[in-house]
């Protein structure tokens, strides 16, 4: 008798093909797949602003190319006015810079940032009067700006109105007790930092900071004053606005520095 060999019978199942889960199963996703499929369609991103990519060419302190990318916009916006005017400003075109500052408050009167930048090309041509009347404008507009008042104060410290400069000092000092030690940045806002008499002027700010009781940076402008040769260094000791300081061992090391040959 021959022995005819027996049949296998092959079942293929077909369900997972088909789209349908078996009992215990585990299926495929398709989530690599379509992550895949979403990034090849990914939609465009949006193109920037005249005034983004103008912002962004000012942080990189490209100022002509900001220039060109402000001025691609609405020449009725305010906003776009007064920052290529702070390009021009930063391109010491001062004449040029006014002018857009002018066409900002035109369009904008209450722009309180633009009048500002308007009296910080005043105080950069020396003409200190207007600088002040416009940092008078501005304050009325933005009594809290803390920027403004250290402007003005400036602008009297640039006439040797004391009284008035420290005034202005203590209230933005009070408004922002970091205002003079913000690292300049671009913004819509320009705040003055040029003074003619540096040592002056840095002496007076550590007598501010020590009658507010902040003897860190008392000291600190302190030291700047005299590195750049404070012709009164003889008064410190007497002097009644570091009356606080005397006994620090910084302070008395300073008192001790050998005068700066100019």
């Amino acid at each position: 008798m021959v022995n005819r060999p027996r049949s296998i019978t092959v079942t293929v199942c077909i369900s997972a093909t088909l789209g349908f889960a078996q009992t215990g199963a585990i299926t495929p996703t398709n989530s690599i797949l379509d992550g895949t499929r979403a990034a090849q369609v990914e939609a465009p991103k949006p193109a920037l602003t005249a005034e983004a990519r103008g912002d962004i060419l000012m942080a990189r302190k490209m100022y002509r190319e900001a220039i060109e990318a402000f001025s691609e916009g609405s020449p009725k916006d305010a906003v776009l006015r007064n920052k290529i005017g702070i390009a021009h400003h930063q391109l010491m075109q001062l004449d040029t810079a006014r002018k857009y500052y002018e066409q900002a408050v035109k369009l904008k009167p209450n722009y309180s940032e633009a009048v500002n930048n308007l009296g910080t090309v005043y105080y950069a041509t020396k003409s200190y009067r207007r600088a002040i009347s416009q940092y008078k404008k501005a304050i009325k507009i933005a009594p809290d700006s803390a920027s403004i008042h250290s402007n003005l104060g400036t602008a009297y410290f640039a006439r040797n109105q004391l009284p008035l400069a420290t005034e202005e000092f203590r209230i933005a000092l009070k408004l922002d007790p970091n205002v003079f030690e913000h690292h300049s940045s671009y913004g819509v806002m320009l705040q003055e930092r040029s003074v003619q008499e540096k040592a002056k002027y840095h002496y007076w700010m550590a007598a501010l900071y020590a009658q507010d009781g902040r003897n860190d940076l008392a000291l600190q402008y302190l030291r700047k004053a005299l590195e750049e040769g404070y012709k009164e260094r003889k008064k410190l000791p007497d002097d009644p606005a570091f009356a606080g300081l005397r006994d620090l061992p910084e302070f008395k090391e300073l008192i001790a520095m050998e005068p700066r040959v100019l």
